[in-house]
């Protein structure tokens, strides 16, 4: 059985080379720990029965850091993957931007 709808998901969802965060993966990921870790905090100071206002304080902290790293990501994939595949063909481009303005609509609309 062939697969004709893999070269369409390649060019919507996918590419051949590294990712756009591939060059500050490990800042990606420590950033993420980071924010692992004041959700493990946050769920401790629900356990502890800590004041509400202080733990919508550490919510909104973890949210900020979440939109922050979530900016990061859109820019890389707008430098990287979104120029990669304009560079590969109009079509391929075309389709990279509509990918991003979803993911873009997805990130305002949270």
């Amino acid at each position: 059985m062939t697969d004709t709808a893999a070269p369409e998901h390649a060019a919507a969802g996918e590419h051949d080379g590294p990712h756009g965060y591939a060059s500050d993966k490990a800042a990606y990921l420590k950033r993420m720990r980071r924010i692992e870790g004041q959700v493990r905090g946050i769920a401790r100071m629900i356990d502890e029965d800590v004041y509400c206002i202080d733990v919508l304080t550490q919510v909104s902290a973890v949210t900020k850091a979440l939109q922050s790293v979530s900016l990061a990501l859109v820019e890389d994939h707008l430098g990287h993957c979104v120029v990669d595949a304009a560079r590969e063909s109009d079509e391929a481009g075309a389709a990279k931007v509509k990918e991003a303005t979803a993911a873009i609509g997805r990130l305002v609309r949270s």
